[in-house]
C-alpha cells in the first residue's frame, strides 16, 4: 500500500563528499608529479544495538489517513476531460436513455394489448 522510505545514511554522504573534494584538489595539482598527501581513512563507528521493540501494527486511523494521501496522488495523475467533452457525453446518455424507455413503453404497450385480445 505504502512506499517505504529509504533513509540516506549521513556518514555516507560525508565520505562521498570528501572523496570528490580529494579528487578536485589533485585535479588542480595537475602534472601528476606533485607530493601525494595520504588520505584520512574514514572508520564507522560501531552503533549500540537497540532493544528489538514490538512494532505497533497501525492504527485505523493511521490506515485511513495513508490511504486518503495515496487517493490524493493518483488523482493528480488522471486526466480529466474538458467542459466540452463532459456536456457532450451527457448529452448522448441522456438521448439514449430517452430512445430506450420509448421503445421499451411501445413494446409493453404492444405486448399488454397483445395479451388483453388474447385473453377476454
Amino acid at each position: 500500500m505504502g512506499r517505504i522510505l529509504k533513509k540516506k545514511d549521513p556518514e555516507k554522504k560525508k565520505a562521498l563528499r570528501f572523496e570528490k573534494a580529494q579528487d578536485a584538489t589533485s585535479a588542480k595539482d595537475g602534472d601528476g608529479g606533485s607530493i601525494n598527501k595520504p588520505t584520512p581513512v574514514l572508520k564507522k563507528v560501531p552503533t549500540l544495538a537497540k532493544p528489538k521493540t514490538p512494532v505497533a501494527e497501525p492504527g485505523i486511523v493511521q490506515k485511513s489517513i495513508q490511504f486518503l494521501r495515496e487517493v490524493k496522488i493518483e488523482l493528480k495523475k488522471v486526466t480529466w476531460p474538458s467542459r466540452k467533452q463532459t456536456v457532450g457525453s451527457t448529452v448522448v446518455v441522456i438521448v439514449l436513455v430517452i430512445v430506450i424507455s420509448l421503445f421499451l413503453g411501445l413494446v409493453d404497450f404492444g405486448l399488454s394489448s397483445l395479451i388483453r385480445t388474447v385473453l377476454p
